[in-house]
């Protein structure tokens, strides 16, 4: 089936006499920029006309000669004072329609823009399989991207094979219950939550891996590929992950065996797993530095964690930023200090959280985290300033936050006098708003659960399957659940997606 000729009928104001010659300019110009002079003209040209920014996702006005920041709406300011409902981003070449408020497909554009993009390459003596996402932006050429062409035999597959599957509000692909191979509830639910997380199943399902690795068949990622393959196949009957635990056995050998493991320690474990293997190493060597990857794994859940200690005596501030995968929160109860930090103690509901009086919330483990801390003369660090050991505070801060966060509650405590699983229960939303930390709205769409005591228990996860649509995960058995069984759950791992992605 051939895609519509346009897909907005704002373009028709936009096609009048010589638009194809304007529009090509433009690509010429600012947007691709294939020779040196034209690099040089979109550098000195391309700023915001109210602003002077060269960043915040820079747009050209189709109708005018206007440039205006996208991301602090400059250019939409210029298109309702001009009625000028098209624009260009300057970087990806897509065209924006204030009208629909979205990037518009229109088939002769699109023709335009990669005809020019083509020509572009070929004045930098590049060609499109070896342009790297690096030279492409630097050089002004735009994102490299490859666009995807069925081959004859995908053709003729698709002419034999007419059935179309159609995703309803109600349909129940992707869930799939997983055989319990022995103890193995932990790795069970933490497979349900990654291949429920979207941008991940995104990935997989579009044939994005590339194994770089020298034997395929130790590869975790492809693993996980085939295993998104599986979940989404449509079968019902329970998957078997016998191979993935293999790996995991190979890969992460502290959790081989058949004794009861820790969940989050098979998270973090899987990630670091998937991390080196995205990048073809099996030694950790290349790929060791998570704040320096752009692997998938990395692009979803790094974030990153700034720790200042600031010393008593000078008050010169030492910092440091850390990448994490998830933030491990104390709880009330344990042999570490807790208080209560809400703003709303009375029965009202702050932040999406429910503040029955004496309840603990997300919210409070969060701040707690974040509040400064004092550490002792048992604790002295060298300040660099003074040349000698002195007392200090510490505080963490969110420096960047991942797309998904997930928020492991320390349920369990050890130390060298008591062994014992922390049962209080925390209020958690739906809605997680974390402007109180950093500017992002989340949405919750995986919960794992540990039932029973720290020596005998087992590992369940409630899924979100469709908007308000929730299931409960026990190995092989899938059942409907409410949200009110969600938010009512103990939650020992938290999993929440970022609600607007925006370019960086």
């Amino acid at each position: 089936m051939s895609p519509p000729a346009a897909g907005c009928c704002h373009v028709t104001g936009f096609k009048v006499e010589n638009w194809k010659q304007n529009l090509r300019a433009i690509y010429q110009c600012f947007v691709w920029s294939g020779s040196a002079e034209t690099r040089k003209r979109k550098a000195k040209s391309c700023i915001c006309h109210m602003c002077g920014a060269h960043l915040n996702r820079l747009h050209s006005c189709l109708y005018c000669v206007f440039f205006g920041c996208f991301t602090k709406k400059h250019i939409h300011e210029h298109a309702k004072t001009k009625r000028h409902n098209l624009a260009i981003d300057l970087l990806y070449g897509g065209i924006y329609c204030f009208m629909c408020q979205d990037y518009i497909y229109d088939k002769d554009m699109e023709q335009i823009a990669k005809e020019e993009q083509r020509k572009a390459w070929k004045l930098q003596a590049f060609t499109p399989t070896v342009v790297s996402h690096y030279q492409c932006t630097m050089t002004g050429i735009g994102e490299k991207y490859s666009t995807w062409e069925p081959t004859k035999r995908e053709l003729e597959l698709l002419r034999h094979n007419p059935k179309r599957r159609k995703i309803t509000t109600n349909c129940t692909i992707g869930l799939r219950g997983l055989i319990n191979l022995g103890n193995t509830c932990f790795m069970n639910c933490i497979v349900q939550a990654l291949t429920h997380t979207p941008l991940l199943r995104d990935f997989f399902l579009s044939d994005r891996h590339k194994c770089e690795m020298q034997s395929p068949s130790s590869c975790l990622v492809c693993e996980m590929s085939t295993l998104f393959q599986e979940f989404y196949s449509g079968h019902r009957s329970p998957h078997i992950p016998y191979r993935l635990l293999h790996l995991v056995w190979t890969h992460a050998r502290h959790l081989a065996g058949y004794e009861q493991q820790d969940a989050h320690e098979f998270l973090i474990a899987a990630l670091d797993v998937l991390h080196r293997h995205c990048k073809g190493d099996d030694n950790g060597k290349k790929a060791n530095n998570p704040n320096h990857c752009n692997c998938i794994i990395d692009q979803i859940f790094t974030g990153g964690l700034q720790s200042d200690v600031t010393c008593q005596v000078c008050h010169g501030v030492s910092t440091t930023i850390d990448p994490f995968w998830d933030i491990s929160l104390d709880l009330p109860g344990s042999s570490t200090p807790f208080w209560p930090l809400s703003p709303g103690s009375d029965g009202s509901v702050v932040n999406g959280e429910s503040h029955v009086s004496g309840t603990t919330t997300l919210t409070d483990c969060l701040r707690r985290f974040t509040r400064p801390e004092h550490l002792g003369s048992s604790a002295k660090i060298k300040c660099s300033g003074c040349h000698s050991y002195q007392e200090s505070t510490k505080q963490l801060t969110m420096k960047k936050l991942p797309i998904v966060a997930c928020f492991h509650l320390k349920r369990f405590e050890h130390s060298a006098k008591l062994r014992r699983k922390i049962t209080t229960y925390v209020s958690f939303p739906l809605e997680l708003d974390m402007t109180p930390f950093m500017a992002s709205r989340y949405s919750l769409f995986a919960v794992v659960n540990h039932q029973g005591t720290l020596e005998s228990g087992h590992y369940t996860s409630f899924i979100r399957q469709h908007k308000d649509q929730w299931f409960k995960c026990d190995d092989a058995i899938i059942t409907k659940a409410s949200i009110k069984d969600v938010l009512d759950s103990e939650g020992y791992l938290l999993f929440y997606h970022k609600q607007f992605l925006e370019y960086e």
